[in-house]
């Protein structure tokens, strides 16, 4: 067996070095000019050198009739190589050594046709000397164009092959640049052209890219010659779907303001092509109401309108934004059709939902015991056992109201006799969150929902009277009505002596009327803001209040009338816990403004409190939420970096300057309000960054870092940065974190993080997530059944809901001082989600509004923006019947072309029209 030859073949180790001494010495010998070179060529390579080298000669002759020839033969020469640049071609490898000679001629050639021919040619050579001399390719291109007589055209760009385009095009970028910043020609010869010969050479090559499925190519082109508008008029049916998405996906990339210019081209062109839901998206996510009208009246097809309302309704865009004002139209038709208004107005919402519930199998309640399967727990039932605690029972209320959200049938309180309400078996201000609980069990529905809630308004106990109020503002969030019943039912309660009742009835205006910039409300709540009078408490939530009601609308009159109290209200009151609400008031009232914020950020730096920190750092955020603005998130981590020793020392040494009052006091002030703000820069960096994945992904290295390193506050807060930036988007990472910070030995880190692995988990059903749960979270894991999510984005994840970025953040702001509100007596903040909770379901309806089951397929979403061909855009699917449930990171696509969707992306209510072309496989057979 040893003696297998096998063994003996070794490859000796020195024979590669001779081969590589003879590759060297090939090299030496080509360098010195030998004819091996000659030789190696083949009869084809030989004789097209010879070729060129005589063209070459010809050029360098006297006889000036000659050249015209010479040029065309080179052109047609060069160009039947380079059409396809998959490989080094022929001719410009023979040309390469003579760039250098022909450059020297072109300079004393006469200026000529010819003499363009030949820089038109010198601008193709000049590719293969782009690294020593940069730009020679645009230069001689635009010399070419302008040695040309006025009536004789340049050839296309394209005529030269993709390569050449390419080239071309980012020469032009650089070229542009360097123009924009004026910097010192560094280059042998200036480039010929003003810019806008540049951006004209722009256009040519973006036409050519557009032709040839090279969109990104094109839009990255305009990027940097800063025309992105112009390519609206050079797209076509065919190109504009891809250039659009492409576009999309860079505006999260984009620094301000191009981010805005890049939406408001894709607008311009989904209106070229009658795209209307596409262009309404767009519309909704610049917050332009004059471009929301102006897409919602432009679709003439009545159908189509009340996709559009849908859509609106979803982002619950005020309806008063879609009537024309005074000015602008006089005969325009102040009311909508009914049909219209019902789906501008979602109240079809909570019947669809029922229904919904009932072909996915959940309408039946859910008891508390279905919900803890305690009976499977291990722990010993003793004496406990039958003993009702009221922490329990204030846990079973939540969990109860979040579970049979929006079915209206919960056992506990919508379906319980008379006196034996669940309500009774709380304490004081437990009730309170108990009858409140009920306006969430009734969600949408408005007309039952109020006979129910009504008993409770004429109950002896004020802490009942006031969640009922709560109740009935929780029961309209979201949904519109003819009566307005939570106004007219609130309105009168909001002077109301009692605390309870007052902060109910305008906390229940606020989240009934979130997003609806109603301005009767503005009338009936500003007061209470201004007003010194009353404690910070009301005022707070006032403003709180007013923030959901205008969130995103920068209205001038609330945000001076906040501005004003907080630099008018003693140190001793803005030092309360409720200021935060203050300023979370004044900061929604900028979600999604961006620069729109800068005049109010400057007045706050003028006041002299602390608060003005915290109130710089929400109202910052807010502006910039969901844009994934690298420079705020940087500026956000510097806040989280600073640590609190070192400002202390140096406040005490700019206190010493000013007043020596006793140490202690000072000491503690400045401690207090110094590290809520990094609290909210914590929250800050997940707001900004959950806007796009990229983002959401690095951040969340980012609070790993400062769950190591932070100090105390930061660390508490870390978990809720993570709910909020996947808030119903349970994944792995997410989950094992938080479960790691559930044991954390800082208590206030543990409540926080199972308080966040609810938000994950948000009506998910995960069941991962509900073993490591117990009561409230679970209560939220299991929010409607599973069909009801928190996400605050929709739309395939591209529009924003602003509020429910508000609910989220509210509730949030009392979980960043959970002793002082949750834990205490206003666990009834919870109830804040509201408005961001929505059904997580696709429904999809025929013309006339009835529900029209058809087979859809759902599965993860795939990113698909800038790939070829036509890839598929779920992957893992699976098939169903509609109405389906889709979880954030799904997407639905139908499964025949029977119908035609309305919509753009299959989610919430989709109304389909019959295929007219579509005939069924067994009518094709003959």
């Amino acid at each position: 067996m040893a003696e297998r030859p096998a063994a003996e073949i070794a490859v000796p180790s020195k024979d590669p070095k001779e081969k590589k001494k003879e590759e060297d010495k090939k090299l030496d010998t080509k360098a010195n000019g030998a004819k091996d070179e000659e030789e190696e060529l083949s009869e084809e390579d030989a004789q097209l050198k010879s070729e060129l080298e005589m063209l070459i000669e010809r050029l360098k002759e006297l006889n000036t009739d000659l050249y015209r020839p010479a040029l065309e033969t080179l052109r047609t020469l060069i160009r039947t190589s380079t059409s396809s640049m998959t490989f080094c071609s022929e001719p410009l490898k023979f040309l390469r050594p003579h760039y250098p000679g022909l450059q020297e001629l072109f300079e004393t050639w006469p200026v000529s046709e010819n003499k363009s021919l030949f820089a038109d040619i010198l601008s193709v050579l000049a590719m293969t000397y782009s690294d020593t001399e940069p730009r020679g390719t645009l230069r001689y291109r635009l010399l070419s164009a302008s040695l040309l007589p006025p009536t004789s055209k340049i050839s296309e760009p394209g005529s030269w092959g993709h390569e050449y385009v390419r080239h071309l095009a980012a020469e032009l970028g650089e070229e542009y640049t360097i123009r924009q910043e004026d910097a010192p020609k560094s280059k042998p010869a200036p480039v010929p052209g003003t810019i806008e010969d540049l951006h004209n050479l722009g256009l040519e090559c973006a036409t050519f890219f557009l032709g040839h499925n090279a969109e990104p190519d094109a839009v990255d082109l305009f990027v940097e010659l800063e025309i992105v508008d112009r390519i609206a008029s050079l797209v076509d049916a065919n190109t504009f779907g891809r250039v659009c998405a492409y576009m999309d996906r860079c505006v999260t990339l984009l620094p301000p303001p191009d981010d805005v210019t890049f939406l408001r081209t894709i607008h311009k062109i989904y209106l070229q092509f009658s795209k209307f839901p596409e262009a309404l998206g767009v519309a909704i996510r610049l917050n332009d109401a004059a471009l929301i009208r102006q897409d919602f009246n432009a679709s003439g097809n009545p159908v189509m309108k009340k996709q559009l309302a849908f859509l609106l309704a979803r982002a619950q865009i005020p309806i008063e934004w879609l009537k024309a004002s005074a000015s602008e139209d006089a005969d325009a038709e102040d009311e909508f059709p009914e049909d219209i208004l019902d789906c501008l107005s979602n109240t079809q919402l909570s019947r669809h939902f029922k229904e919904f519930g009932k072909e996915v199998g959940v309408a039946d309640p859910k008891s508390l015991e279905d919900v803890y399967k305690s009976h499977l727990e291990t722990t010993r039932s003793g004496l406990s056992a039958n003993v009702d605690s009221a922490r329990a029972n204030l846990a079973g209320t939540f969990v109860n109201a979040f579970v049979n959200a929006g079915f209206g049938n919960d056992k506990l309180m919508v379906e319980a006799e008379e006196g034996n309400s669940w309500v009774y078996k709380n304490k004081d201000h437990g009730m309170m969150s108990a009858a409140a609980s009920l306006g969430l069990g009734l969600l949408w529905d408005t007309d039952v929902g109020l006979s129910h809630i009504d008993r409770y308004t004429y109950s002896p106990e004020e802490w009942i009277k006031a969640g009922a109020f709560f109740a009935t503002g929780l029961l309209n969030a979201g949904v519109r009505t003819e009566a307005d019943a939570a106004l007219a039912l609130l309105a009168e309660h909001v002077e109301n002596q009692s605390v309870p009742l007052k902060t109910a009835a305008i906390m229940g205006l606020g989240v009934a009327y979130a997003g609806s910039h109603r301005e009767d409300l503005l009338a009936l709540l500003l007061p209470a803001v201004a007003d010194d009078g009353v404690s910070m408490e009301i005022a707070a939530l006032s403003a709180l209040a007013l923030g959901f009601v205008f969130v995103g609308s920068g209205n001038g009159e609330i945000t001076s009338t906040i501005l004003q109290t907080l630099m008018e209200r003693d140190d001793k009151a803005l030092d309360e816990k409720w200021g935060r609400f203050m300023a979370l008031g004044l900061a929604l009232l900028y979600v999604g403004l961006q620069d729109a914020s800068d005049a109010t950020l400057e007045t706050l730096k003028a006041i002299q409190h602390p608060i003005s920190r915290q109130a710089q750092i929400l109202v910052e955020v807010c502006s910039f939420v969901a844009t994934g603005n690298v420079l705020r998130v940087q500026r956000l981590l510097h806040l989280c970096g600073e640590h609190l020793d070192a400002l202390k020392e140096k406040e005490q040494a700019e206190s010493a300057e000013g007043k020596k009052d006793e140490h202690k006091d000072e000491k503690k002030e400045d401690k207090k309000p110094d590290d809520t703000f990094q609290s909210f820069a914590v929250l800050g960096i997940a707001m900004i960054a959950m806007g796009e994945d990229i983002g959401a992904e690095m951040s969340m290295r980012q609070f790993n870092h400062l769950m190591h390193y932070g100090d105390p506050i930061i660390r508490k807060s870390v978990p809720l940065a993570l709910g909020l930036i996947s808030a119903s988007n349970p994944q792995l990472p997410v989950l094992d974190t938080l479960s790691k910070y559930s044991h954390d030995h800082d208590l206030a880190v543990a409540l926080n993080a199972i308080f966040a692995m609810g938000l994950v988990g948000a009506g998910t059903n995960n069941a991962r997530l509900a073993q490591m749960l117990r009561q409230l979270a679970r209560g939220l894991v299991h929010m409607g059944k599973g069909t009801i999510g928190i996400n605050p984005f929709f739309s395939d994840r591209n529009i924003m809901s602003r509020p429910a970025i508000a609910g989220l953040l509210a509730t949030i702001m009392a979980f960043t001082d959970a002793k002082a509100f949750v834990l205490d007596k206003y666990h009834w903040m919870l109830y804040f989600l509201v408005t961001a909770m929505y059904p997580r379901f696709l429904i999809t309806l025929d013309e006339d509004l009835e529900s029209k089951p058809v087979t859809v397929r759902v599965g993860q979403a795939v990113d698909v923006v800038g790939q070829a061909g036509k890839p598929r855009t779920i992957s893992g699917f699976q098939t169903h019947q509609t109405p389906v449930r889709l979880g954030t990171t799904e997407r639905a696509e139908l499964a025949t072309e029977e119908f035609i969707p309305y919509a753009h992306v299959l989610e919430g209510f989709v109304i389909l029209q019959k295929n007219p072309g579509w005939e069924k496989e067994d009518t094709m057979q003959m």
